[in-house]
Formats: C-alpha cells, structure tokens, sequence
C-alpha cells in the first residue's frame, strides 16, 4: 500500500462570514471564523452561546492544524449526527482547516425531522462558507545557503529557475550566507539540482 503524498498547501479563510438559514419559521444563525487553536476555536463557540443565551442549540464544528489536524464536532441536543456531522462535512468539501463553524437555532415551534436538520445544519453551514473569503497557502521550507562570492550569478539562476524565495542575505569571510524559503512542492526537485553546485552548501532546520 502506498505512503500518501505530503501535504504541500491547505486552504483556509481570511476573514469571517455569516449566514441565515430559515425553515419552517426556525432560525438557523451561522458564523465562519478562521482559528488556529483549538482554544481558539472553543472561544469563539462559547462567544456565540453567550451571544445567542436564549437560543435552543448552538451546534458547531472545527478543523485545526496543518500537517495534523484535529477536528471535533457537536449536535448540541440535536438528534445524533443531524447538526454537527453536517457542519464539519461542509468544511471537508471544501478542504478547509483552521476554521471552527458555528450554527445556532431558533425553534421555530414546528419539528423538522432528522432529513430536516441535516439540511439546515449543513446549509446554514454552507452560507457562512460561502460568506468568508478563502486562500491556498502554499507551506514551505527555509533553507540555509553557503556559496562563495564569485557563484552568486549561477545560485541566483538556480533559485529563479525553481521559484525560491530569498528572505536574508549576509556574508562572512567565506562568502554569502541567504536564508530562503522553497515551496515543499518544488523542493525535492531543488534539492536534486542543488547537487550540481558542488561548492553549494545548505543547511536545513531539523523538525
């Protein structure tokens, strides 16, 4: 069985969004926030159970973290698997992380039934997505350069060639010292021509 590849994006918001969500004269009011801990995510859950006290239910759902991810959700009372499944299945499909989804209901006196909830979880949930603008952030790896003065015409062809971002440039005695950052997608193919730069040395933070 093969290995699956390594995570080298993840998409996630920018910004918040909202949304509203009627059926049968209940309310579902829903909030996108863009979070980076869990911490954060429980924060802003209890933010809109203390905004909406009197509401009936405040569903949600996160995803946190980038290479691993930890996720949770919760139906709040709803009949199992009607509220929070549907939440946390809207930011699957979109590929999201870092988000935490929350969705407060109104009742609105008339029962919707189970087909009913998980409509109007996921669609509340859907409107505040839809709502936030989204990026893909491309993660990369910072690298070290050593090379001498006279073959920074030939580096610098390198690092144009495969896109590498230089983000410090020193020098010492023996020549420069540049601190860029490389796509993780670009980088094994980096790596392998660097190999043809024999007076190229690069140093690489161990994890």
């Amino acid at each position: 069985m093969s290995e699956p590849s390594p995570i080298t994006s993840y998409r996630t918001l920018t910004a918040e969004g909202a949304g509203l969500y009627t059926e049968l004269r209940s309310r579902f009011i829903s909030r996108a926030v863009p979070v980076e801990t869990v911490e954060e995510a429980m924060a802003v859950i209890e933010e809109e159970r203390a905004k909406y006290h009197d509401a009936r239910h405040c569903c949600w759902a996160y995803v946190v973290g980038i290479r691993e991810r930890e996720e949770r959700c919760s139906d709040d009372g709803e009949p199992s698997s009607t509220a929070g499944k549907p939440i946390l299945g809207r930011i699957h499909a979109l590929g999201l992380t870092g988000v935490v989804v929350t969705v407060t209901r109104y009742f609105g006196g008339k029962l919707l039934g189970t087909s009913g909830l998980i409509v109007a979880y996921r669609t509340a949930a859907e409107l505040a997505l839809a709502d936030a603008p989204h990026e893909e952030v491309l993660l990369t790896t910072p690298l070290t350069l050593h090379f001498p003065y006279d073959k920074i015409n030939p580096v610098m062809m390198l690092l144009r060639d495969h896109e590498v971002e230089t983000i410090d440039s020193t020098s010492d005695l023996e020549g420069y010292i540049w601190q860029v950052a490389v796509e993780d997608a670009r980088l094994p193919l980096f790596l392998e021509a660097a190999k043809l730069h024999y007076y190229l040395r690069i140093d690489q933070a161990e994890e």
